[in-house]
C-alpha cells in the first residue's frame, strides 16, 4: 500500500512545491524575461503589462493580480489547496524578483524550447503537491468545481485571449515564439506528471489464465482480474486475464506469459491515471 504519510505531509508538499517554482522562475528570469517572451496564463499577462507599458515589475504585477483571484476562491475550494497554492505564488514571485541570472540563449526558437521544457518540468512537480501554482491553477479549478467547465478549455481560452491582445502590442515573431513556448510547457508539465504514476493496463488472452493469474499474484505481489469472455470464432468460453502494472514489470510479465502459454495474446496499453489497490491513493486537496 502507498504511504500516505509521506505524500500528504507538510513538508513533502513544501519540498515539491519550493522545487518546482524554483525551476519555473529560473526559467522565466533566466530565459523568458531576456526574450521578452509572453508566458501563459496570469504571469503572462504580468508580461504583457510590463513589456507593453514599462511600469512596476513583473512579479509585482503578479502578485496584484493573484490577490483578488485567492479571495474570491477562498470561500469555494480547499483551504489547504489555497494556503499551498498561496505559498507557490509568493515564494515564486519573491525568487523571480530577486534573481539576476541569464541562461545566454541567443537564438529565440532554442530560447523558446528551453524556456517552455524548464518551466514544464517545474510546474509538473508543483502539480504534484496538493496545491498548484497559484494564478489561472486557482481559477481553474474554481471553474470547473462551480461550472463544470474543463481546465484544458478554460487554459485554451484565457490564453487564446492573451495572445490576441499580445499580438497587437508585439512583433509577431515574438509572439509566435511565446506560443511555442507555450506548447513545450504543456508538453514538459503532461511528462513530469505522468513520470511516476504511468501504468500499463495488460490484458492476456490465454488457454491458461488461472496459471498466467497465479503468476502474476506470486512474481508481482499485485492483484489481477479474471474477465469472462467468448471466442468469436468458436463460440466458447474464455476468461481474460486484466491485471495493472508499471513499465519496468511489463517486460519480466511479457516473459512470464509466453513460458506459460506460447499461443498466448498479449495486449498492453498506456494509461495515465490508476487509483486505488496497492497502487495509488486519490489525492484529497
Amino acid at each position: 500500500m502507498v504511504d500516505t504519510r509521506i505524500t500528504y505531509s507538510v513538508p513533502w508538499n513544501l519540498f515539491l512545491i519550493t522545487a518546482g517554482s524554483a525551476i519555473i522562475a529560473l526559467a522565466l528570469k533566466g530565459i523568458a524575461f531576456e526574450h521578452a517572451f509572453i508566458p501563459g496564463g496570469i504571469f503572462g499577462v504580468s508580461s504583457l503589462v510590463y513589456f507593453a507599458s514599462g511600469l512596476g515589475r513583473i512579479s509585482l504585477w503578479y502578485l496584484l493580480f493573484n490577490i483578488p483571484l485567492f479571495i474570491i476562491a477562498w470561500k469555494f475550494i480547499s483551504k489547504r489547496f489555497l494556503l499551498y497554492s498561496l505559498y507557490a505564488m509568493l515564494f515564486f514571485t519573491g525568487i523571480y524578483a530577486v534573481l539576476d541570472v541569464n541562461f545566454q540563449i541567443h537564438n529565440q526558437l532554442y530560447a523558446a524550447v528551453t524556456c517552455g521544457v524548464l518551466s514544464g518540468l517545474g510546474a509538473g512537480i508543483v502539480l504534484r503537491s496538493l496545491g498548484s501554482n497559484g494564478g489561472l491553477d486557482v481559477m481553474g479549478v474554481l471553474f470547473y468545481q462551480k461550472f463544470n467547465i474543463g481546465l484544458g478549455k478554460f487554459y485554451f481560452f484565457f490564453n487564446a485571449v492573451l495572445y490576441a491582445f499580445s499580438f497587437v502590442f508585439f512583433d509577431n515573431d515574438l509572439v509566435i515564439a511565446s506560443v511555442i513556448m507555450l506548447f513545450c510547457t504543456s508538453f514538459a508539465m503532461e511528462y513530469a506528471l505522468s513520470m511516476f504514476s504511468q501504468r500499463k493496463v495488460v490484458l492476456v488472452i490465454s488457454d491458461k489464465p488461472k496459471e498466467i493469474s497465479a503468476m502474476v499474484n506470486q512474481q508481482f505481489n499485485m492483484g489481477s482480474t479474471l474477465l469472462n469472455g467468448t471466442g468469436g470464432y468458436s463460440g466458447a468460453p474464455k476468461q481474460i486475464v486484466m491485471t495493472v502494472i508499471n513499465n519496468i514489470q511489463l517486460k519480466r510479465l511479457e516473459e512470464i506469459v509466453f513460458t506459460i502459454d506460447p499461443t498466448a495474446l498479449f495486449i498492453a496499453e498506456n494509461t495515465f491515471s490508476v487509483i486505488g489497490s496497492n497502487l495509488a491513493r486519490r489525492k484529497i486537496y
